[in-house]
């Protein structure tokens, strides 16, 4: 369903749990990050009514997100920490080369955003399933299933407005990037990484 290249090794999940608390320090800045995002929508976009409806309700949510990993952070007895830079991000984000037509820009940001939803869905698959910790399991099952929500709705918006710039194939081509980007992670404790 999510049309990713390259899956997440299984193992990347033992990873993940030796070090949970880098685990959860990086999804809860990956939370608040995405809540930035919708809201940079927002502002950016105005004119455009529905998408400004449905990335407010997105900013809640992603917030209600940030809190309730941050509950999880707080009752393991750690602190946020600070923020990490996301490589992973950074690079599937330069795929697209600057462009001065603001319909285009639009288009590649939802197409690089709706990839990121769903390598953070398919992350908390591998999370929910093979981790020992079942509260932790369970919670990730959930998010696993609102970020595949998160995920239809970018690409949804990047077909509504980009008929004109071939979507379905910068699409494509963005998802054979990712896979390459992704080849040269999946080795670290970070949501992305």
């Amino acid at each position: 369903m999510l049309g990713l290249k390259l899956p997440t090794d299984p193992r990347w999940a033992n990873i993940a749990e030796d070090n949970i608390e880098e685990i959860l320090i990086d999804h809860a800045w990956c939370e608040q990050k995405a809540a930035s995002t919708a809201i940079s929508f927002i502002v950016t976009y105005p004119e455009h009514s529905e998408l400004v409806t449905e990335m407010a309700a997105l900013a809640r949510e992603e917030m209600s997100h940030f809190e309730m990993v941050h509950k999880r952070i707080l009752d393991r007895g750690l602190v946020l920490g600070r923020e990490r830079k996301d490589e992973y991000v950074g690079k599937v984000m330069a795929f697209f080369p600057k462009t001065g037509d603001r319909i285009e820009r639009l288009v590649n940001r939802l197409l690089v955003s709706a990839l990121i939803e769903a390598r953070s869905c398919e992350r908390f698959k591998v999370l929910s399933e093979n981790i020992k910790d079942q509260e932790l399991s369970t919670f990730y099952n959930a998010l696993m299933i609102s970020e595949a929500g998160h995920y239809t709705l970018f690409l949804k918006f990047a077909r509504k407005y980009g008929e004109a710039f071939g979507v379905e194939e910068r699409w494509q081509n963005l998802l054979t990037f990712e896979a390459e980007v992704m080849s040269d992670l999946g080795d670290k404790e970070l949501i992305h990484g």
